[in-house]
Protein backbone atom coordinates (compact mmCIF):
# COMPACT_ATOMS: atom_id res chain seq x y z
CA UNK A 1 0.00 0.00 0.00
CA UNK A 2 1.39 3.38 -1.02
CA UNK A 3 0.14 5.89 1.55
CA UNK A 4 0.06 6.70 5.26
CA UNK A 5 -3.73 6.37 4.93
CA UNK A 6 -4.94 3.01 3.69
CA UNK A 7 -8.51 2.18 2.72
CA UNK A 8 -9.72 -1.38 3.31
CA UNK A 9 -12.97 -2.37 1.62
CA UNK A 10 -14.51 -5.60 2.93
CA UNK A 11 -16.49 -7.34 0.18
CA UNK A 12 -16.00 -7.09 -3.56
CA UNK A 13 -19.55 -6.19 -4.62
CA UNK A 14 -20.69 -3.06 -6.40
CA UNK A 15 -20.77 -1.05 -3.14
CA UNK A 16 -17.05 -1.57 -2.52
CA UNK A 17 -16.17 -1.01 -6.16
CA UNK A 18 -18.20 2.20 -6.10
CA UNK A 19 -16.50 3.39 -2.90
CA UNK A 20 -13.07 2.74 -4.41
CA UNK A 21 -14.04 4.70 -7.52
CA UNK A 22 -15.34 7.67 -5.54
CA UNK A 23 -12.25 7.71 -3.33
CA UNK A 24 -10.04 7.99 -6.42
CA UNK A 25 -12.24 10.12 -8.66
CA UNK A 26 -13.62 12.63 -6.16
CA UNK A 27 -11.51 12.42 -2.99
CA UNK A 28 -8.11 12.34 -4.78
CA UNK A 29 -7.04 9.13 -3.02
CA UNK A 30 -4.12 7.23 -4.53
CA UNK A 31 -5.56 3.96 -5.88
CA UNK A 32 -2.53 2.08 -4.60
CA UNK A 33 -3.72 2.76 -1.03
CA UNK A 34 -7.00 0.91 -1.60
CA UNK A 35 -7.40 -2.81 -0.90
CA UNK A 36 -10.60 -4.74 -1.69
CA UNK A 37 -11.00 -8.10 0.07
CA UNK A 38 -13.53 -10.54 -1.42
CA UNK A 39 -14.46 -14.04 -0.22
CA UNK A 40 -15.19 -15.43 -3.70
CA UNK A 41 -12.81 -15.74 -6.61
CA UNK A 42 -14.52 -13.04 -8.68
CA UNK A 43 -15.57 -9.47 -8.08
CA UNK A 44 -19.05 -8.07 -8.51
CA UNK A 45 -21.02 -9.70 -5.73
CA UNK A 46 -24.57 -10.33 -6.94
CA UNK A 47 -23.86 -8.78 -10.35
CA UNK A 48 -22.46 -11.91 -11.94
CA UNK A 49 -22.37 -13.44 -15.40
CA UNK A 50 -20.00 -16.00 -16.89
CA UNK A 51 -19.73 -19.24 -18.83
CA UNK A 52 -19.06 -20.82 -22.20
CA UNK A 53 -21.07 -22.50 -24.92
CA UNK A 54 -19.57 -25.85 -23.92
CA UNK A 55 -20.63 -25.63 -20.28
CA UNK A 56 -23.44 -23.11 -20.53
CA UNK A 57 -23.68 -19.49 -19.50
CA UNK A 58 -25.01 -18.46 -16.10
CA UNK A 59 -26.23 -15.39 -14.30
CA UNK A 60 -27.95 -15.65 -10.95
CA UNK A 61 -30.13 -12.61 -11.65
CA UNK A 62 -30.11 -8.93 -12.48
CA UNK A 63 -31.21 -5.62 -11.03
CA UNK A 64 -33.61 -3.14 -12.61
CA UNK A 65 -32.55 0.39 -13.58
CA UNK A 66 -34.56 3.52 -14.21
CA UNK A 67 -33.85 7.12 -15.09
CA UNK A 68 -33.92 8.44 -11.50
CA UNK A 69 -30.94 6.37 -10.33
CA UNK A 70 -28.86 9.53 -9.97
CA UNK A 71 -25.97 8.01 -8.01
CA UNK A 72 -25.66 5.05 -10.36
CA UNK A 73 -25.61 7.03 -13.59
CA UNK A 74 -23.16 9.55 -12.14
CA UNK A 75 -20.83 6.71 -11.09
CA UNK A 76 -20.98 4.83 -14.39
CA UNK A 77 -20.24 7.98 -16.35
CA UNK A 78 -16.70 7.40 -15.03
CA UNK A 79 -15.92 4.23 -16.99
CA UNK A 80 -15.44 3.67 -20.73
CA UNK A 81 -17.93 1.24 -22.27
CA UNK A 82 -16.59 -2.26 -22.89
CA UNK A 83 -17.43 -2.11 -26.61
CA UNK A 84 -16.85 1.56 -27.41
CA UNK A 85 -14.33 3.37 -25.18
CA UNK A 86 -15.35 6.70 -26.72
CA UNK A 87 -18.56 6.61 -24.65
CA UNK A 88 -19.17 5.88 -20.98
CA UNK A 89 -21.06 2.95 -19.51
CA UNK A 90 -23.95 5.26 -18.62
CA UNK A 91 -24.09 6.59 -22.18
CA UNK A 92 -24.10 3.03 -23.48
CA UNK A 93 -27.05 2.14 -21.22
CA UNK A 94 -29.01 5.14 -22.48
CA UNK A 95 -28.17 4.40 -26.13
CA UNK A 96 -29.08 0.72 -25.78
CA UNK A 97 -32.45 1.55 -24.22
CA UNK A 98 -33.23 4.00 -27.00
CA UNK A 99 -32.62 1.16 -29.46
CA UNK A 100 -34.29 -1.64 -27.48
CA UNK A 101 -37.33 -0.11 -25.79
CA UNK A 102 -39.26 -1.96 -23.08
CA UNK A 103 -42.91 -2.33 -24.06
CA UNK A 104 -44.06 -5.77 -22.89
CA UNK A 105 -47.21 -7.27 -24.38
CA UNK A 106 -46.97 -10.64 -22.64
CA UNK A 107 -46.28 -10.08 -18.95
CA UNK A 108 -48.91 -12.57 -17.75
CA UNK A 109 -49.71 -15.99 -19.20
CA UNK A 110 -52.41 -18.45 -18.10
CA UNK A 111 -53.22 -21.83 -19.63
CA UNK A 112 -50.44 -21.36 -22.16
CA UNK A 113 -51.90 -18.11 -23.54
CA UNK A 114 -51.60 -14.40 -22.87
CA UNK A 115 -54.15 -13.28 -20.31
CA UNK A 116 -56.77 -11.22 -22.15
CA UNK A 117 -56.93 -8.56 -19.39
CA UNK A 118 -53.14 -8.50 -18.81
CA UNK A 119 -53.05 -4.70 -19.14
CA UNK A 120 -55.63 -4.22 -16.38
CA UNK A 121 -54.53 -4.13 -12.74
CA UNK A 122 -57.82 -5.69 -11.54
CA UNK A 123 -57.79 -3.67 -8.33
CA UNK A 124 -60.98 -3.19 -6.32
CA UNK A 125 -61.84 0.07 -4.59
CA UNK A 126 -60.89 -1.56 -1.29
CA UNK A 127 -57.45 -2.40 -2.75
CA UNK A 128 -56.97 1.12 -4.04
CA UNK A 129 -57.96 2.63 -0.70
CA UNK A 130 -55.49 0.35 1.13
CA UNK A 131 -52.70 1.37 -1.26
CA UNK A 132 -53.43 5.08 -0.72
CA UNK A 133 -53.46 4.63 3.06
CA UNK A 134 -50.10 2.86 2.82
CA UNK A 135 -48.59 5.64 0.74
CA UNK A 136 -49.60 8.15 3.43
CA UNK A 137 -48.61 6.08 6.46
CA UNK A 138 -45.42 6.90 8.35
CA UNK A 139 -42.64 4.36 8.06
CA UNK A 140 -42.25 4.23 11.83
CA UNK A 141 -45.84 3.04 12.19
CA UNK A 142 -45.05 0.04 9.95
CA UNK A 143 -42.20 -1.35 12.07
CA UNK A 144 -42.06 -5.12 11.81
CA UNK A 145 -45.26 -5.42 9.77
CA UNK A 146 -45.76 -7.65 6.74
CA UNK A 147 -47.51 -6.83 3.47
CA UNK A 148 -50.16 -9.48 4.13
CA UNK A 149 -51.05 -7.78 7.42
CA UNK A 150 -52.25 -4.71 5.50
CA UNK A 151 -54.10 -6.04 2.44
CA UNK A 152 -57.08 -8.34 2.01
CA UNK A 153 -56.34 -11.90 0.88
CA UNK A 154 -58.01 -11.13 -2.47
CA UNK A 155 -55.42 -8.43 -3.19
CA UNK A 156 -52.79 -11.13 -3.75
CA UNK A 157 -54.82 -12.57 -6.65
CA UNK A 158 -54.94 -9.29 -8.59
CA UNK A 159 -52.97 -8.64 -11.75
CA UNK A 160 -51.35 -5.74 -9.89
CA UNK A 161 -49.85 -8.02 -7.26
CA UNK A 162 -48.73 -10.62 -9.82
CA UNK A 163 -47.00 -7.90 -11.84
CA UNK A 164 -45.52 -6.20 -8.78
CA UNK A 165 -44.39 -9.36 -7.00
CA UNK A 166 -42.68 -10.94 -10.00
CA UNK A 167 -41.08 -7.68 -11.15
CA UNK A 168 -39.56 -6.82 -7.75
CA UNK A 169 -39.56 -10.29 -6.06
CA UNK A 170 -41.87 -9.39 -3.19
CA UNK A 171 -43.81 -12.01 -1.23
CA UNK A 172 -46.79 -11.41 1.08
CA UNK A 173 -44.66 -12.01 4.22
CA UNK A 174 -42.11 -9.35 3.26
CA UNK A 175 -41.69 -5.89 4.76
CA UNK A 176 -44.65 -3.55 4.47
CA UNK A 177 -42.31 -0.61 5.04
CA UNK A 178 -40.20 -1.64 2.06
CA UNK A 179 -43.28 -1.99 -0.15
CA UNK A 180 -44.26 1.55 0.86
CA UNK A 181 -40.78 2.79 -0.09
CA UNK A 182 -41.06 1.10 -3.48
CA UNK A 183 -44.50 2.59 -4.12
CA UNK A 184 -43.32 6.09 -3.30
CA UNK A 185 -39.92 5.79 -5.02
CA UNK A 186 -41.23 4.28 -8.27
CA UNK A 187 -44.69 5.84 -8.53
CA UNK A 188 -43.66 7.45 -11.84
CA UNK A 189 -43.39 3.93 -13.32
CA UNK A 190 -46.94 3.03 -12.26
CA UNK A 191 -48.68 3.99 -15.55
CA UNK A 192 -46.34 1.67 -17.48
CA UNK A 193 -46.35 -1.19 -14.96
CA UNK A 194 -48.23 -3.67 -17.14
CA UNK A 195 -45.74 -3.14 -19.99
CA UNK A 196 -42.52 -2.57 -18.00
CA UNK A 197 -42.23 0.88 -19.57
CA UNK A 198 -39.50 3.01 -18.04
CA UNK A 199 -37.42 0.02 -16.94
CA UNK A 200 -33.86 0.26 -18.27
CA UNK A 201 -31.48 -2.61 -18.97
CA UNK A 202 -27.78 -3.02 -19.67
CA UNK A 203 -26.57 -4.20 -23.07
CA UNK A 204 -25.09 -7.41 -21.66
CA UNK A 205 -25.44 -9.13 -18.31
CA UNK A 206 -24.50 -6.78 -15.51
CA UNK A 207 -21.12 -8.34 -14.85
CA UNK A 208 -20.00 -7.77 -18.42
CA UNK A 209 -21.65 -4.35 -18.72
CA UNK A 210 -20.91 -2.90 -15.27
CA UNK A 211 -18.38 -4.86 -13.24
CA UNK A 212 -15.73 -5.48 -15.92
CA UNK A 213 -15.31 -1.78 -16.84
CA UNK A 214 -15.22 -0.86 -13.13
CA UNK A 215 -12.56 -3.49 -12.45
CA UNK A 216 -10.43 -2.41 -15.41
CA UNK A 217 -10.60 1.26 -14.40
CA UNK A 218 -9.68 0.52 -10.78
CA UNK A 219 -6.92 -1.94 -11.69
CA UNK A 220 -5.33 0.64 -13.98
CA UNK A 221 -5.08 2.95 -10.97
CA UNK A 222 -3.34 0.46 -8.74
CA UNK A 223 -6.21 -0.78 -6.58
CA UNK A 224 -5.29 -4.09 -4.91
CA UNK A 225 -7.80 -6.94 -5.20
CA UNK A 226 -7.49 -9.83 -2.78
CA UNK A 227 -10.01 -12.48 -3.81
CA UNK A 228 -10.70 -15.92 -2.37
CA UNK A 229 -10.27 -14.59 1.17
CA UNK A 230 -13.09 -14.30 3.71
CA UNK A 231 -12.94 -11.84 6.60
CA UNK A 232 -13.77 -13.76 9.78
CA UNK A 233 -13.48 -10.97 12.33
CA UNK A 234 -12.98 -7.24 12.69
CA UNK A 235 -11.26 -5.95 15.81
CA UNK A 236 -13.17 -2.95 17.20
CA UNK A 237 -12.01 -1.08 20.29
CA UNK A 238 -13.86 1.62 22.23
CA UNK A 239 -17.52 2.34 22.96
CA UNK A 240 -20.44 4.30 21.51
CA UNK A 241 -18.69 7.55 22.36
CA UNK A 242 -15.67 6.67 20.22
CA UNK A 243 -14.66 3.37 18.63
CA UNK A 244 -12.21 2.28 16.00
CA UNK A 245 -11.42 -0.73 13.88
CA UNK A 246 -7.94 -1.94 14.85
CA UNK A 247 -7.54 -5.16 12.88
CA UNK A 248 -8.95 -7.35 10.11
CA UNK A 249 -8.69 -11.15 10.46
CA UNK A 250 -8.75 -13.30 7.32
CA UNK A 251 -9.67 -16.97 7.05
CA UNK A 252 -6.06 -17.86 6.13
CA UNK A 253 -4.95 -16.68 9.58
CA UNK A 254 -3.53 -13.36 8.40
CA UNK A 255 -4.15 -10.34 10.61
CA UNK A 256 -4.16 -6.97 8.86
CA UNK A 257 -3.44 -4.11 11.29
CA UNK A 258 -5.52 -0.94 10.91
CA UNK A 259 -3.50 2.03 12.06
CA UNK A 260 -3.62 5.80 12.38
CA UNK A 261 -5.64 7.38 9.59
CA UNK A 262 -6.61 4.08 7.89
CA UNK A 263 -10.27 3.65 6.96
CA UNK A 264 -12.44 0.51 6.72
CA UNK A 265 -15.63 0.11 4.66
CA UNK A 266 -17.68 -2.92 5.71
CA UNK A 267 -20.16 -4.72 3.46
CA UNK A 268 -22.29 -6.66 5.95
CA UNK A 269 -24.49 -9.57 4.80
CA UNK A 270 -25.01 -10.74 1.24
CA UNK A 271 -28.15 -11.66 -0.66
CA UNK A 272 -26.24 -14.21 -2.76
CA UNK A 273 -24.25 -15.72 0.10
CA UNK A 274 -24.45 -19.55 0.21
CA UNK A 275 -25.71 -19.73 -3.40
CA UNK A 276 -25.29 -23.07 -5.13
CA UNK A 277 -25.43 -24.14 -8.79
CA UNK A 278 -26.69 -27.31 -10.44
CA UNK A 279 -26.53 -28.83 -13.92
CA UNK A 280 -28.82 -30.47 -16.43
CA UNK A 281 -28.73 -33.62 -14.31
CA UNK A 282 -28.05 -32.42 -10.76
CA UNK A 283 -30.12 -29.90 -8.74
CA UNK A 284 -28.37 -27.18 -6.73
CA UNK A 285 -27.22 -28.13 -3.25
CA UNK A 286 -29.61 -26.96 -0.58
CA UNK A 287 -27.17 -25.04 1.60
CA UNK A 288 -29.22 -22.69 3.74
CA UNK A 289 -26.62 -22.09 6.45
CA UNK A 290 -25.41 -18.48 6.47
CA UNK A 291 -21.99 -18.12 4.84
CA UNK A 292 -18.99 -15.93 5.71
CA UNK A 293 -20.67 -12.58 4.97
CA UNK A 294 -23.52 -13.31 7.37
CA UNK A 295 -21.33 -14.94 10.02
CA UNK A 296 -19.12 -11.86 10.12
CA UNK A 297 -22.12 -9.58 10.64
CA UNK A 298 -23.57 -11.89 13.31
CA UNK A 299 -20.30 -11.84 15.22
CA UNK A 300 -19.87 -8.07 14.99
CA UNK A 301 -23.49 -7.37 15.96
CA UNK A 302 -23.23 -9.68 18.98
CA UNK A 303 -20.06 -8.02 20.25
CA UNK A 304 -20.71 -4.38 19.29
CA UNK A 305 -23.80 -2.30 20.03
CA UNK A 306 -25.45 -0.43 17.18
CA UNK A 307 -24.40 -2.70 14.30
CA UNK A 308 -27.86 -3.99 13.51
CA UNK A 309 -29.70 -7.29 13.75
CA UNK A 310 -28.65 -9.71 11.00
CA UNK A 311 -31.01 -12.44 12.23
CA UNK A 312 -33.95 -10.31 11.11
CA UNK A 313 -32.75 -10.84 7.54
CA UNK A 314 -30.98 -14.21 7.43
CA UNK A 315 -32.92 -16.09 10.10
CA UNK A 316 -35.65 -17.59 7.89
CA UNK A 317 -34.17 -18.85 4.60
CA UNK A 318 -37.43 -20.64 3.79
CA UNK A 319 -38.92 -17.15 3.38
CA UNK A 320 -35.99 -15.53 1.56
CA UNK A 321 -34.95 -18.21 -0.96
CA UNK A 322 -35.80 -18.47 -4.59
CA UNK A 323 -34.41 -20.32 -7.53
CA UNK A 324 -33.22 -19.09 -10.91
CA UNK A 325 -31.91 -20.79 -14.02
CA UNK A 326 -30.01 -19.84 -17.16
CA UNK A 327 -30.52 -21.73 -20.42
CA UNK A 328 -27.98 -21.81 -23.26
CA UNK A 329 -29.18 -22.97 -26.70
CA UNK A 330 -27.11 -23.38 -29.86
CA UNK A 331 -30.03 -22.24 -32.03
CA UNK A 332 -32.50 -19.38 -32.28
CA UNK A 333 -35.69 -21.40 -32.82
CA UNK A 334 -37.03 -20.99 -29.29
CA UNK A 335 -36.19 -17.28 -29.37
CA UNK A 336 -38.13 -16.87 -32.61
CA UNK A 337 -41.06 -18.82 -31.15
CA UNK A 338 -41.14 -16.56 -28.06
CA UNK A 339 -41.09 -13.46 -30.26
CA UNK A 340 -44.18 -14.73 -32.08
CA UNK A 341 -45.85 -15.91 -28.87
CA UNK A 342 -45.24 -12.70 -26.93
CA UNK A 343 -45.50 -10.14 -29.70
CA UNK A 344 -42.17 -8.68 -28.58
CA UNK A 345 -38.77 -8.75 -30.20
CA UNK A 346 -36.22 -10.27 -27.84
CA UNK A 347 -35.11 -7.75 -25.24
CA UNK A 348 -38.21 -5.57 -25.47
CA UNK A 349 -40.63 -7.70 -23.47
CA UNK A 350 -38.94 -8.47 -20.19
CA UNK A 351 -40.50 -10.97 -17.81
CA UNK A 352 -43.13 -13.45 -19.00
CA UNK A 353 -44.88 -14.87 -15.92
CA UNK A 354 -46.90 -18.09 -15.90
CA UNK A 355 -49.46 -17.16 -13.27
CA UNK A 356 -50.91 -20.67 -12.89
CA UNK A 357 -47.47 -22.24 -12.45
CA UNK A 358 -46.95 -23.91 -9.10
CA UNK A 359 -43.53 -22.30 -9.02
CA UNK A 360 -44.87 -18.94 -10.26
CA UNK A 361 -42.25 -19.28 -13.00
CA UNK A 362 -41.10 -16.27 -15.02
CA UNK A 363 -38.67 -16.17 -17.94
CA UNK A 364 -36.81 -13.47 -19.86
CA UNK A 365 -35.50 -13.90 -23.40
CA UNK A 366 -32.71 -11.36 -23.49
CA UNK A 367 -31.60 -9.18 -26.31
CA UNK A 368 -28.88 -11.31 -27.86
CA UNK A 369 -26.02 -11.72 -27.18
CA UNK A 370 -26.40 -11.41 -23.42
CA UNK A 371 -22.85 -12.57 -22.70
CA UNK A 372 -19.81 -11.10 -24.41
CA UNK A 373 -18.46 -14.57 -25.24
CA UNK A 374 -21.75 -15.75 -26.72
CA UNK A 375 -21.48 -16.65 -30.43
CA UNK A 376 -23.86 -15.41 -33.11
CA UNK A 377 -26.90 -17.65 -33.51
CA UNK A 378 -26.86 -18.88 -29.92
CA UNK A 379 -29.64 -17.99 -27.48
CA UNK A 380 -29.56 -17.45 -23.73
CA UNK A 381 -32.57 -16.98 -21.49
CA UNK A 382 -33.06 -16.61 -17.76
CA UNK A 383 -35.90 -17.50 -15.45
CA UNK A 384 -36.85 -17.91 -11.82
CA UNK A 385 -39.55 -19.30 -9.59
CA UNK A 386 -40.85 -16.98 -6.90
CA UNK A 387 -42.61 -19.89 -5.15
CA UNK A 388 -40.12 -22.63 -5.89
CA UNK A 389 -40.84 -24.35 -2.59
CA UNK A 390 -44.11 -25.60 -4.11
CA UNK A 391 -44.53 -28.61 -6.37
CA UNK A 392 -44.19 -28.07 -10.09
CA UNK A 393 -47.08 -28.86 -12.41
CA UNK A 394 -45.08 -31.16 -14.69
CA UNK A 395 -42.19 -32.26 -12.49
CA UNK A 396 -44.21 -32.88 -9.31
CA UNK A 397 -41.37 -31.65 -7.11
CA UNK A 398 -40.22 -28.36 -5.57
CA UNK A 399 -38.03 -26.27 -7.83
CA UNK A 400 -35.03 -26.60 -5.53
CA UNK A 401 -35.11 -30.37 -6.12
CA UNK A 402 -35.35 -30.01 -9.92
CA UNK A 403 -32.46 -30.57 -12.31
CA UNK A 404 -31.92 -28.26 -15.25
CA UNK A 405 -33.59 -30.75 -17.61
CA UNK A 406 -36.63 -30.98 -15.32
CA UNK A 407 -36.91 -27.19 -15.30
CA UNK A 408 -37.06 -27.26 -19.11
CA UNK A 409 -39.81 -29.88 -18.88
CA UNK A 410 -41.75 -27.52 -16.62
CA UNK A 411 -41.20 -24.59 -18.98
CA UNK A 412 -42.30 -26.60 -22.01
CA UNK A 413 -45.44 -27.63 -20.13
CA UNK A 414 -46.31 -24.07 -19.14
CA UNK A 415 -46.00 -23.04 -22.80
CA UNK A 416 -47.97 -26.12 -23.93
CA UNK A 417 -45.20 -26.99 -26.41
CA UNK A 418 -45.75 -29.97 -28.68
CA UNK A 419 -43.22 -32.79 -28.90
CA UNK A 420 -41.81 -31.42 -32.14
CA UNK A 421 -41.26 -28.02 -30.51
CA UNK A 422 -39.57 -29.50 -27.45
CA UNK A 423 -36.74 -30.58 -29.72
CA UNK A 424 -35.63 -26.94 -29.67
CA UNK A 425 -34.20 -27.78 -26.25
CA UNK A 426 -32.07 -30.68 -27.53
CA UNK A 427 -28.50 -30.06 -26.40
CA UNK A 428 -29.54 -27.21 -24.08
CA UNK A 429 -27.25 -26.39 -21.17
CA UNK A 430 -29.25 -25.44 -18.09
CA UNK A 431 -27.65 -24.10 -14.90
CA UNK A 432 -30.13 -23.87 -12.03
CA UNK A 433 -29.26 -21.83 -8.95
CA UNK A 434 -30.55 -21.78 -5.37
CA UNK A 435 -30.13 -18.53 -3.44
CA UNK A 436 -31.29 -18.94 0.15
CA UNK A 437 -30.97 -15.26 1.07
CA UNK A 438 -31.83 -13.51 -2.20
CA UNK A 439 -34.79 -11.56 -0.75
CA UNK A 440 -33.41 -11.31 2.78
CA UNK A 441 -33.25 -7.52 2.52
CA UNK A 442 -37.06 -7.53 2.11
CA UNK A 443 -37.77 -9.23 5.44
CA UNK A 444 -39.82 -7.28 8.01
CA UNK A 445 -37.56 -5.02 10.01
CA UNK A 446 -37.65 -2.62 12.90
CA UNK A 447 -35.72 0.57 13.47
CA UNK A 448 -32.15 -0.36 14.36
CA UNK A 449 -32.14 -3.69 12.50
CA UNK A 450 -30.05 -1.99 9.82
CA UNK A 451 -27.09 0.04 11.08
CA UNK A 452 -26.54 3.55 9.72
CA UNK A 453 -23.79 4.07 7.16
CA UNK A 454 -21.74 5.68 9.93
CA UNK A 455 -22.54 3.76 13.12
CA UNK A 456 -22.61 5.71 16.37
CA UNK A 457 -19.10 6.48 17.59
CA UNK A 458 -17.42 5.04 14.49
CA UNK A 459 -14.26 7.03 13.90
CA UNK A 460 -12.61 5.07 11.10
CA UNK A 461 -15.22 2.70 9.70
CA UNK A 462 -18.55 2.71 7.91
CA UNK A 463 -21.13 0.22 6.64
CA UNK A 464 -22.10 -0.05 2.96
CA UNK A 465 -24.26 -2.25 0.75
CA UNK A 466 -27.82 -3.53 1.01
CA UNK A 467 -28.12 -3.84 4.79
CA UNK A 468 -27.41 -0.35 6.04
CA UNK A 469 -30.12 2.23 6.64
CA UNK A 470 -30.64 4.95 4.02
CA UNK A 471 -33.86 6.94 4.32
CA UNK A 472 -36.30 6.79 1.37
CA UNK A 473 -34.21 4.65 -0.96
CA UNK A 474 -35.04 1.05 -1.93
CA UNK A 475 -33.00 -2.11 -1.43
CA UNK A 476 -32.47 -4.78 -4.12
CA UNK A 477 -31.18 -2.05 -6.45
CA UNK A 478 -27.71 -1.05 -7.62
CA UNK A 479 -28.66 2.48 -6.65
CA UNK A 480 -28.94 1.55 -2.98
CA UNK A 481 -25.43 0.08 -2.92
CA UNK A 482 -23.89 3.00 -4.82
CA UNK A 483 -25.66 5.56 -2.63
CA UNK A 484 -24.32 3.85 0.51
CA UNK A 485 -20.78 3.99 -0.89
CA UNK A 486 -21.15 7.66 -1.77
CA UNK A 487 -22.47 8.53 1.70
CA UNK A 488 -19.67 6.55 3.34
CA UNK A 489 -16.90 8.23 1.34
CA UNK A 490 -18.49 11.62 2.04
CA UNK A 491 -18.54 10.99 5.79
CA UNK A 492 -15.18 9.25 6.04
CA UNK A 493 -13.13 11.70 4.00
CA UNK A 494 -14.98 15.01 4.14
CA UNK A 495 -13.58 15.58 0.64
CA UNK A 496 -16.69 14.98 -1.47
CA UNK A 497 -20.27 16.31 -1.29
CA UNK A 498 -23.07 14.08 -0.03
CA UNK A 499 -24.93 11.96 -2.60
CA UNK A 500 -27.73 13.64 -4.54
CA UNK A 501 -31.08 13.28 -2.78
CA UNK A 502 -33.49 10.53 -3.72
CA UNK A 503 -35.87 11.74 -6.42
CA UNK A 504 -39.22 12.02 -4.64
CA UNK A 505 -41.65 11.23 -7.41
CA UNK A 506 -44.48 10.99 -4.88
CA UNK A 507 -44.20 14.80 -4.45
CA UNK A 508 -44.43 15.49 -8.18
CA UNK A 509 -48.03 16.50 -8.96
CA UNK A 510 -48.09 15.53 -12.68
CA UNK A 511 -46.56 12.15 -11.79
CA UNK A 512 -49.17 11.56 -9.10
CA UNK A 513 -52.01 12.55 -11.42
CA UNK A 514 -50.84 10.09 -14.09
CA UNK A 515 -50.55 7.34 -11.49
CA UNK A 516 -54.03 8.15 -10.16
CA UNK A 517 -55.52 7.94 -13.65
CA UNK A 518 -53.93 4.50 -14.15
CA UNK A 519 -55.22 3.32 -10.78
CA UNK A 520 -58.75 4.54 -11.56
CA UNK A 521 -58.65 2.64 -14.87
CA UNK A 522 -57.34 -0.44 -13.04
Amino acid sequence: MASDTNHFLIGGGVASLAAATLLIRDAAVDGRSICIIEQSDVLGGSLDGAGTMAKGFSTRGGRMFEKNFRCTFDLFDTFPSVDDPSITVSEDIRTFNEQVVSNADCRLVRNGRKIADRHSLKLTWADKAAMLRLMMASEKSLDGRTIESWFRAEFFQTNYWLLWATMFSFSPWHSLAEMRRYMRRFIHLFPGLTRLRGVLRTRYNQHDSLILPMHDWLAARGVQFRTGLAVTDIGIEGDLAARRVTSILLDNGEVIPVRGRDRVYLTLGSMTDASSLGTNHVPPTQTDTPGPAWRLWQKLAKENEGLGNPTAFCGQPEKTAWHSFTVTLDNSEFLEYMERFSGNESGTGGLVTFVDSGWLMSIVVFHQPHFRGQPSGATTLWGYGLTGDRRGDYTQKPMYEATGSEILTELAGQLRLEDSQRRWFDGAKVIPCRMPFITSQFMPRKQGDRPPVRPEGAENFSVIGQYCEQPRDCVFTVEYSVRSAWQAVHEMTGQIPPPPPVVRSNRNLPVMLRAARQMLKG
